[in-house]
């Protein structure tokens, strides 16, 4: 009897063993050397969700405009693989996200790796959920080839930059504009991560470091949550530089481009990229950039590294982060800096670069710099890293007002970020608000991801305004209040208004005939000698003006009752009391 029972047992041993599926990659079987295509994230979406039905789930959370599905790996060994079950066990929410710039792929292959390794021991995927989305931009993977990346070592082919729509998604964040992005925001809003980590490859010079790690909020944000960051930053720091890696806490982009001597400023950056789009959402983002000239094997090495380093320190910090960040939900808003600035003065620091020289191109006609991978050097550069906030804008007293005609596709988009609003029932004429009316229009002479930037220069103002039925209330007492002030304030660097969505408000639509004016112009003039003293001043002190007739007759057509009071008028309005 004990025989056939172990030799069943024997034979049931070894169908298991061939059923359960190979959780390798293809750029493990080759070495490195290659990357797999978008196929193979599905299959392993799917592998590890069998090979560990209890601690693994694979989510469909989008499709690209080409119809592909987008892939992402919710993994837990507490079991909590739905939004609700972890916020019913207070576990913070892990997103790791590869390829969003599709050439840029070692996230995919090392995050990959790292998921294998983590779930084959008891450990950091005990104490949080890890939501792990492969590839962001798929259409862009597989717009596969040789020379996708003609400043990067590896993989031999690779994907595209940007979208199948040519639109680059970090650049997209807060915009919005891309339907992978929707679909991104969507999960953001469902699992609601306590910490993003978005995994890129730099291009730019030669030099030994490989790879940088950049977290807000460190520089920006609310305090408690800067100590967070700056934790969490300086522990994946330390982890990697035991490991022999050569990390930075800045990215090494030089202040004059291809000029080492230059040195390096850091920033804040804006939310039109990931970290700084969590930095307003008070969660915690962190930039990743491996060294595009190290060969792939290695930085597939140092992404694997990175994420095992970020998985265990929020398994240890993780929950006390996430109470910070939820106390930040709940602190009231009053002020927030819409931009910040680098100071000039700057420190020294050692930088472990390549012999260089820069000498004149006969080909480009410019100053070249030519590195020499042999001779490793110790530079001296200058770093600024001294950030203060710039433009500081109170907050409203109650919210934002959206009028009804604009209500339909700024709660689209409100609704897209998770920025609660309400819809006016009733109209309220003749309510106290405060106005922008643009003193200034500037726009761009070449488009940015398709849309027309505006720069607007003017001032809040006190006014009485009609709020019509059906208006959107956005109160500032909520807490995304930081974002909803991004997309609403219109001087903001990456609002709507900014990205061009309220161009119409800033056009003229009727004029004066230059005929009418000139009456106009000379009955004005004969009614008030205040008026005449005005125009001779202006004539006698703006250059511009005295020289341009259209700008001599708008004079007096703004004075006139039929000039458009709405134009240059931004139809959003601040509230210090509900309406």
């Amino acid at each position: 009897m004990l025989r056939p029972l172990l030799l069943a047992l024997g034979l049931a041993a070894s169908a298991t063993a061939l059923a359960t599926p190979a959780l390798t990659t293809h750029a493990e079987r080759s070495g490195f050397t290659q990357t797999g295509r978008y196929d193979e994230v599905d299959r392993l979406c799917h592998d590890f969700a069998r090979a560990y039905p209890r601690a693994v789930r694979c989510l469909r959370f989008g499709v690209t405009p080409q119809g592909r599905p987008m892939w992402a790996v919710v993994a837990s060994q507490a079991g909590a693989l739905t939004p609700e079950a972890a916020r019913r066990a207070g576990l913070p929410v892990t997103l790791i996200q590869g390829g969003i710039h599709a050439g840029e792929i070692e996230g995919k292959d090392a995050g990959f790796l790292a998921l294998r390794e983590q779930l084959a021991r008891p450990g950091a995927l005990k104490d949080q959920v890890l939501v792990f989305v492969p590839v962001f931009n798929v259409d862009g993977h597989e717009r596969f080839g040789a020379w996708n990346r003609p400043n990067q070592r590896g993989p031999e082919q690779m994907g595209w930059r940007t979208t199948a729509q040519n639109l680059n998604l970090n650049r997209d964040y807060v915009k919005a504009d891309a339907p992978e992005m929707q679909a991104m925001l969507a999960l953001v809003k469902a699992w609601d991560p306590l910490a993003m980590v978005d995994l890129h490859t730099t291009d730019g010079a030669q030099f030994e470091h490989d790879i940088a790690i950049m977290v807000e909020p460190v520089h920006a944000g609310d305090a408690a949550l800067r100590e967070a960051g700056t934790a969490w930053r300086d522990g994946v720091i330390a982890a990697l530089a035991g490991q022999g890696a050569l990390p930075l806490p800045f990215y090494p982009s030089f202040v004059e481009s291809d000029n080492p001597a230059s040195g390096f400023r850091d920033s804040v950056p804006t939310p039109r990229f990931s970290q700084g789009y969590f930095l307003l959402r008070n969660r915690l983002g962190m930039l990743v950039e491996t060294h595009s000239w190290r060969p792939y094997p290695h930085r597939v090495r140092v992404t694997r590294q990175t994420v095992d380093a970020v998985l265990a320190l929020m398994s240890r910090h993780g929950r006390s982060w996430r109470q910070a960040a939820l106390a930040a939900d709940a602190r009231r808003l009053t002020e927030l800096p819409l931009t910040w600035r680098t100071r000039d003065e700057a420190r020294e620091i050692e930088f472990r670069g390549y012999a260089y020289t820069r000498t004149p191109s006969d080909i480009s006609g410019a100053l070249m710099t030519r590195y020499d991978e042999t001779r490793p050097q110790v530079w001296r550069l200058p770093l600024r890293d001294r950030i203060e906030p710039d433009r500081v804008r109170a907050a409203p007293g109650a919210g934002y007002l959206v009028p009804a005609e604009h209500a339909a596709w700024v709660g689209e988009k409100l609704t897209q970020h998770g920025v609660r609003f309400e819809r006016l029932a009733q109209a309220r004429p003749g309510a106290a608000a405060q106005v922008f009316r643009a003193t200034a229009v500037k726009r761009d002479a070449a488009t940015t991801e398709g849309r027309q930037r505006v720069s607007l220069t003017g001032e809040w103002r006190d006014e009485t305004r009609d709020l019509p039925a059906g208006s959107l209330f956005v109160p500032i007492a909520q807490p995304l209040a930081a974002l909803a002030m991004h997309l609403l304030e219109p001087d903001a660097p990456d609002s709507m208004a900014t990205w061009g969505r309220f161009a119409n408000a800033f056009e003229p639509k009727e004029y004066m005939e230059p005929y009418v004016a000139e009456q106009v112009a000379r009955e004005q003039l004969a009614a008030s000698p205040a008026l005449r003293e005005a125009f001779a001043a202006q004539l006698r002190d703006d250059p511009a003006f005295a020289a341009s007739p259209e700008a001599r007759l708008t004079f007096f057509h703004r004075r006139h009752p039929s000039w458009d009071e709405r134009f240059n008028l931004y139809p959003v309005l601040r509230l210090d009391r509900r309406p």
